[in-house]
């Protein structure tokens, strides 16, 4: 009986089971931009702002701003694949980035805002290619579709104070997006597909 019992408070004791999570990252210009695209989505446990891709180890925003590291600013997601598929978060990245340039986005230019997918998996890779493709038919735009599909690099976090800007800086945001003509460009673009 008191092994019933130890076994039953044992139980009781021991965390559920975690939940499973896959990463995604992408690179759609400002970081803090992309960050609050993928914070909406249900099912993202986290979207964490950062820098992928380039020549130096940890490298600082005033690096990666330089252009001189080849980082681009990035989002690594982490999702509930029960929750939301890979190819869900491949269509919320085309929708909220201009792939019809390279080398920029918006108001801001220089390799450090390319768009770029980073695939961490085949599997990754193979759906990333298929959404490309997909929406090379679908586009409602003239404009060839540039932006690449590149395995992922090692992830560095961007310092506190980037993380979560649109929420703890939510006027200074709202100035910088519409100033950047982000959703302007986007709705042109994109039209009612970003509906």
């Amino acid at each position: 009986m008191k092994r019933l019992i130890f076994v039953a408070l044992l139980a009781l004791a021991l965390p559920a089971q975690a939940q499973k999570t896959e990463k995604a990252t992408f690179a759609a210009g400002c970081f803090w931009c992309t960050e609050e695209a993928f914070e909406k989505v249900p099912g993202v446990v986290s979207a964490v702002s950062g820098y992928m891709g380039g020549r130096v180890k940890k490298p600082t925003y005033e690096q990666v701003s330089s252009g001189s590291t080849g980082h681009t600013e990035v989002v690594e997601v982490t999702y509930d694949p029960a929750k939301v598929s890979y190819e869900k978060l491949l269509d919320t990245f085309w929708l909220n980035h201009d792939p019809t340039v390279k080398d920029r986005q918006f108001c801001d230019s220089g390799s450090q805002y390319r768009p770029e997918i980073f695939w961490h998996t085949e599997e990754q890779k193979r759906l990333a290619e298929a959404s490309k493709a997909k929406w090379e038919k679908q586009k409602p735009f003239r404009q060839p579709i540039l932006t690449p599909i590149t395995k992922a690099a090692e992830f560095w976090p961007a310092e506190d104070y980037h993380q979560d800007y649109y929420k703890k800086n939510a006027l200074q945001y709202r100035f910088y997006v519409t100033g950047c003509g982000r959703y302007a460009r986007l709705d042109s673009l994109w039209g009612s597909l970003r509906k």
